[in-house]
């Protein structure tokens, strides 16, 4: 596409170009179908941009910039460069597809002070980030503006950081506020956060290539109704909790960032959607991180995971003292193993974590046994472990375990999202994936893109998930985030949710115990999450003793794939309700899950191939669930294209539906 100049200087188009401190520039930048617009106005030293959807508008012109220490504030484009109708296939392994192909319009400008920043245009959204071309070997990042302008008082929703002492440092784990900007508390709040414009449009806040530099917070400015980026200032002193040894942030310089001079920054995406089904299957951050940078990815394999932490080691009628012991994780392995779930996990608790040292195990572990007695069953061991007591012994700790044939680890306990912070994931990442070990990230920030850099992490956590119920209260309504969080949080990457509660309640009955949890809704509900979300290492979290009895649905769960071959979102309203298809060879998998509303739904079975039967096997919420919510129904189906299943969706229930190919 040609440069084009805005229709009020168009008549004097030549004498603008000469004269920019005038005049200033202007330029234009399409989606593919033309659909989405971004201007780019570059007058009196300033760069801003504005959106808009068919002609309205979604962010009002909105300042941009990259402040560098030594060079100058203000900005002139120097030159500008179009790319039109660019187009990449992107291999996505233990995505929600596995392959998927992209379209844009590229614009990039030329500014000033050894800077540039180019803007893409996608049919679902648009992105923008900045790049730096100095000959000096490092330079100092004074701060970003990051800004969206609202151009009116809309609804939002948005995370808030759940630390007001320390609001960046903290387990970016919260429910979504559901607020008009003039309403919006005074406090920060973390990424992706949602726009919404009425009439099913909406614009969902994201950044993907975040390396080597700080994520984004933003802050409500309910006076000029903006959404305004704040960034982590550059640590400068650390120090250790005594709890556990857990690094934390003491001290931080004025500057955001100390990095090489040439290098392209994040890319901040303003994701676009018309309907909410189209927000989960949303792949603009997968897209746009960089390519992988792990040659033979054949390795790497999600699964099902059996897990100690939740239930809290809770086995029963069992004729050991169960804890952190070889007895108890034997009985863990084999539980995995009759069941078909690849992986179980050590979690906190094996080593000693007031100690940096991770190489060294407590003395009711013997982990090279456990190992061993895993292989013969077929089950592999995944170790917890803190993010600096990891990258203490990282070479040590990669080389030790991969040798002795530890699948992966899960990390745990980052809870910020500076540069360093930022810096040490990805050199996990890659320490990981020399030797072969897969990661599951907890306590971090949500993905941006990492997950495409390195395969190799193929699970994150990043929000209000299972854990929560151990301690939360009833106001901050599970079931409501169930059906928030696939819509926005999931837009950035996997979740590592831990559903596979087998003690269920409604909430006239629900409440919080730490020792024997309790999921809020249904047992249906637990049931369809392992559909419905993007989670291809995902967790069985109660206890291996609190399924005895409930193996119909242990079968159904262990028998669900945990990567796929297309994910579709088929109905579904954001707060409200969704329900997913999923695809993994002939196969297809339904979930369907609601908030505290019960509601009908009817499943058309139009994606399955026409002309095929198939059988169904549908976990749906039971006749009297709504006096026990572990109550649910099993029933079988043959099924075609043309079937139209109507099901009744319980207060805070849901449906999981298998469906397979019948032979020819």
């Amino acid at each position: 596409m040609k440069l084009t100049i805005s229709k009020f200087f168009a008549a004097t188009a030549a004498l603008a170009l000469c004269a920019p401190g005038v005049w200033g520039k202007t330029y234009t930048l399409a989606s593919p179908d033309k659909c989405i617009t971004v201007t780019v106005d570059n007058n009196d030293g300033r760069l801003t941009y504005e959106v808009s959807r068919e002609g309205k508008i979604l962010v009002a012109p909105s300042p941009l910039s990259l402040d560098i220490e030594g060079e100058p504030t203000e900005i002139t484009v120097k030159g500008s460069r179009k790319k039109a109708d660019v187009k990449e296939t992107v291999d996505a392994p233990l995505y929600r597809q596995n392959q998927f192909s992209v379209v844009y319009n590229e614009l990039d400008l030329k500014l000033n002070g050894d800077r540039g920043v180019t803007f893409r245009a996608f049919d679902d959204g648009v992105a923008y980030r900045f790049y730096t071309t100095s000959k000096k070997q490092e330079i100092i990042v004074d701060g970003e503006t990051v800004q969206i302008n609202l151009p009116s008082d809309l609804t939002l929703y948005i995370p808030y950081c759940n630390s007001d002492k320390t609001p960046m440092s903290m387990s970016f784990q919260n429910i979504y506020d559901m607020t008009p900007a003039s309403k919006a508390e005074d406090k920060l709040a973390f990424l992706p956060a949602t726009i919404d414009y009425g009439g099913g449009l909406k614009l969902t806040l994201l950044e993907s290539d975040m390396e080597s530099f700080p994520g984004t917070f933003i802050k409500v400015d309910k006076k000029n109704l903006s959404l305004k980026g704040v960034h982590a200032g550059y640590p400068s002193g650390l120090d250790y909790h005594t709890r556990r040894y857990q690094e934390y942030v003491t001290d931080r310089e004025d500057f955001i960032a100390k990095t090489a001079g040439t290098r392209t920054y994040p890319w901040r995406i303003m994701a676009i959607t018309t309907d909410d089904t189209q927000m989960p299957v949303n792949n603009l951050v997968y897209a746009l991180a960089s390519p992988s940078r792990v040659a033979d990815t054949s390795w790497i394999r999600g699964g099902k995971v059996a897990w100690d932490w939740w239930n809290n080691w809770g086995l029963k009628n069992v004729p050991f003292k169960a804890g952190i012991n070889n007895e108890t994780y034997k009985y863990f392995i084999d539980f995995a193993a009759q069941n078909g779930i690849e992986f179980v996990v050590l979690d906190e608790g094996w080593f000693d974590s007031k100690k940096n040292d991770m190489l060294t195990t407590v003395p009711e572990i013997n982990l090279e046994e456990l190992v061993a007695y895993g292989k013969e069953k077929g089950v592999d061991l995944v170790l917890w472990t803190i993010y600096n007591v990891l990258d203490s012994q990282l070479e040590e700790a990669c080389r030790k375990y991969s040798d002795m044939g530890i699948a992966g680890f899960k990390v745990d306990f980052l809870d910020r999202d500076d540069q360093l912070a930022v810096e040490r994931t990805y050199r996990i990442a890659d320490a990981a994936a020399r030797h072969k070990l897969t990661l599951d990230f907890h306590g971090i920030y949500k993905p941006t893109g990492i997950n495409r850099t390195y395969p190799n992490v193929i699970n994150f956590e990043g929000l209000f998930g299972m854990e929560e119920v151990k301690w939360t209260k009833i106001e901050k309504n599970m079931p409501l985030y169930d059906v928030t969080f696939p819509y926005i949080r999931m837009m950035a990457g996997p979740v590592d949710y831990t559903p596979g509660a087998m003690r269920n309640a409604n909430k006239k009955d629900w409440k919080a115990i730490y020792n024997h949890p309790i999921s809020m809704g249904t047992r249906s509900h637990q049931l369809a999450t392992y559909i419905v979300h993007d989670s291809p290492f995902t967790m069985l979290c109660d206890a291996p003793t609190n399924y005895i009895g409930e193996e119909e649905c242990v079968e159904f769960i262990a028998g669900l794939p945990t990567v796929f071959d297309e994910t579709r979102i088929i109905d579904g309203r954001l707060g409200e309700y969704i329900v997913s298809a999923r695809k993994a060879g002939d196969s297809w998998f339904v979930g369907a899950l609601t908030n505290w509303d019960p509601r009908e739904i009817t499943i058309d079975l139009s994606f399955l191939p026409a002309g095929r039967t198939y059988k169904a096997v549908i976990m749906k919420d039971g006749i009297n669930c709504d006096r026990n919510a572990e109550d649910y129904s099993r029933e079988t189906a043959d099924v075609t294209a043309e079937t139209k299943l109507r099901i009744n969706l319980a207060s805070g229930g849901g449906v999981a539906v298998r469906l397979d190919p019948e032979a020819r």
